[in-house]
């Protein structure tokens, strides 16, 4: 029963979330506007117990056990999926059908507030199969094109939005200055002024101009900061900067993302001169909050809370009082709760701290339109994975692949010539093309997903008179007239890509020499999430193809092959001679790379 002192409240709370008193959990309908949001908020915070607005705080991995008897409980505020965390259905529909329970469990709670789901969809709806998998950002950097990055957004939206998910933990704008860092392919180069471009262009085309629409998402500028410049390229390792170099190199594509209106920001594993990013106060409330207005709510990265020193209820306070306001546990919520209780029970966590972090979270939920759309929308869902969502993708493939050499104008290449030889091991590898964050989380080799190969590409691509043959190691080149040789990387993701050597593999090395050695004129494509040190065999080609990670739509890299679509991408980053070069970034003293920023051939 209401009592009659809160009588005025619950009115107001209902008005203000348009909610019914059916006891149907449905979603609402459209509320009553002569409220403001900041209105709207303030009435549910004042009805809310501590151990909600703690719930709120609180974000699960959906694969604990018994995680929707975990939400009515614990009223939590939201649910994520790691990577390679997928329902048994890991389709579009089963995805749909997941969110869908868990929202009708958060509907039964006693404020009905809904969840807000986070899932790294990094490039395309990449943990669900058959959704199309966009190129990394290292390749959409090299576009050039912030209007094809924002379409690249608003496609990624719509397919996530078809799973009924409504937050990607997406763009990472690290401006990665070492290549030896596992993660370079998540950034979008190694300067400040693309990473401005580019991160502003990706959060419009996620969020649009009101995230309330059905095909828009919610988007997480990540990771604050400067996760992109530790010592020696080490994942979660020390970025040692005076801060005047730590705001020129690392700053602007976060003030580019809080221009664009970005809903939430990921805290960083890293550190800053041996400070970690989760604790620091200066730079996620004085600077993010305060200085740059960012208005939206930082999240923690996954047990990045845990990182910090002193014990874990210590790191807990530390982390909320620094400015986390949602805490990415993910697993072991009811130790995060009954701390962070205790710490607000003993003044040592202000409620004007918990106050201020739940009003950041429902402010995003409101802004979204969550408690009016609660549930998916299925007509989106039949939209995943479509003939047009590819097209964007192939385009954006073609546009990302950066000609570095093309002697005597080799290419493009004929489609009508007798014989093309197409060798090694990423030619004919969907997994591969792909690269990590694809279906898990790590990625992994093999037919994975749904989408056309590169070897599949050139052989749709040539006349029905020309014919193309394939080995992964090279052998049977001899007799062609060209032969394609597409070498580079296996998929890894953070901790497992770090690598202190960035020369080919043995295997790599062996199967161009073998197909060089018949004397058949080559290409050589490289698949990869960084620059590599291929300067012996770049020279030994007629030409060289930079492909990236181009993802499921590999017929993007036959057109460029062919001509059907002229190369134009230019490099974001650095390409080393060698080893003892790294780290080479531009405007180093003695900048003399193998080929520099900006660098990109074209056809004449």
């Amino acid at each position: 029963m209401i009592r009659p002192f809160h009588m005025r409240w619950f009115l107001l709370v209902t008005a203000a979330l348009g909610l019914a008193c059916a006891e149907s959990p449905t979603a609402a309908p459209e509320p009553p506007t002569a409220l403001t949001l900041d209105e709207r908020v303030d009435s549910l915070v004042a009805l809310m117990t501590l151990d909600e607005k703690i719930g709120q705080m609180t974000q699960a991995e959906r694969s604990r056990g018994s995680i929707e008897l975990d939400i009515r409980t614990y009223t939590l505020g939201s649910l994520l999926s790691g990577g390679g965390s997928a329902p048994a259905d890991n389709s579009p529909g089963g995805w749909a059908d997941m969110y869908d329970r868990y929202q009708q469990a958060a509907l039964q709670t006693r404020l009905r507030i809904p969840l807000i789901y986070g899932i790294d969809a990094v490039h395309g709806h990449n943990n669900v199969r058959g959704a199309v998998i966009m190129p990394h950002n290292i390749g959409l950097g090299c576009t050039n094109d912030a209007a094809l990055v924002e379409e690249v957004g608003r496609v990624v939206a719509r397919e996530v939005a078809g799973t009924g998910i409504d937050w990607t933990f997406a763009p990472c704008i690290a401006v990665p200055r070492d290549e030896r860092w596992g993660r370079t392919y998540e950034g979008f180069g190694e300067t400040p002024d693309l990473t401005w471009t580019m991160a502003g262009a990706a959060v419009r085309g996620l969020q649009g101009t009101d995230v309330r629409g059905g095909e828009r998402i919610v988007a997480c500028a990540k990771h604050f900061l400067g996760d992109g410049g530790t010592t020696g390229g080490d994942d979660q390792g020390n970025t040692q900067l005076d801060e005047l170099t730590m705001r020129g190199l690392h700053l602007p594509g976060y003030l580019a993302a809080v221009q664009a209106g970005v809903g939430t920001v990921m805290a960083s594993y890293s550190s800053w001169n041996g400070q970690k990013m989760h604790g620091s106060r200066y730079w996620l409330t004085d600077v993010l909050k305060v200085e740059l207005g960012f208005k939206g709510f930082v999240v923690s990265d996954w047990q990045g809370v845990d990182q910090l020193p002193g014990g874990y209820e210590a790191a807990v306070e530390t982390a909320i009082n620094a400015g986390i306001d949602m805490v990415m546990v993910p697993i072991n919520i009811e130790l995060f709760i009954s701390s962070l209780r205790r710490l607000v029970n003993a003044n040592r966590v202000p409620m004007s701290r918990i106050d201020d972090a739940v009003r950041r979270i429902l402010r995003v939920k409101f802004q979204m339109g969550l408690f009016e759309r609660t549930f998916t929308d299925r007509a989106l869902t039949l939209a995943v994975g479509s003939a047009a969502h590819r097209a964007v993708a192939r385009q954006a493939v073609r546009k990302s692949i950066v000609l570095l050499k093309n002697d005597s104008s080799f290419l493009p290449l004929s489609k009508s010539l007798t014989r093309i030889h197409v060798a090694g091991k990423n030619a004919d590898d969907l997994g591969n093309q792909c690269g990590g964050w694809t279906i898990t989380w790590q990625g992994q080799s093999g037919a994975i997903t749904t989408g056309t190969t590169i070897l599949q590409g050139i052989r749709d691509a040539v006349s029905a008179n020309t014919s193309v043959t394939y080995s992964r190691d090279g052998s049977g080149a001899a007799g062609a007239d060209v032969a394609i040789v597409v070498l580079g990387e296996t998929p890894y993701a953070e901790m497992l890509g770090d690598r202190s050597d960035l020369n080919l593999t043995s295997e790599d090395l062996t199967t161009f020499t073998r197909v060089r050695a018949t004397g058949v004129p080559t290409v050589l494509v490289l698949v990869s999430g960084r620059p590599m040190i291929v300067t012996d065999i770049a020279y030994a080609s007629n030409a060289f193809l930079a492909a990236w990670l181009p993802g499921t739509e590999g017929a993007g890299v036959a057109d460029v092959l062919f001509g059907d679509y002229h190369p134009t991408g230019i490099l974001s980053h650095s390409w080393p001679r060698a080893m003892n070069q790294v780290p080479v970034n531009v405007g180093d003293p003695y900048y003399d790379p193998l080929f520099p920023v900006g660098f990109g051939l074209h056809y004449e």
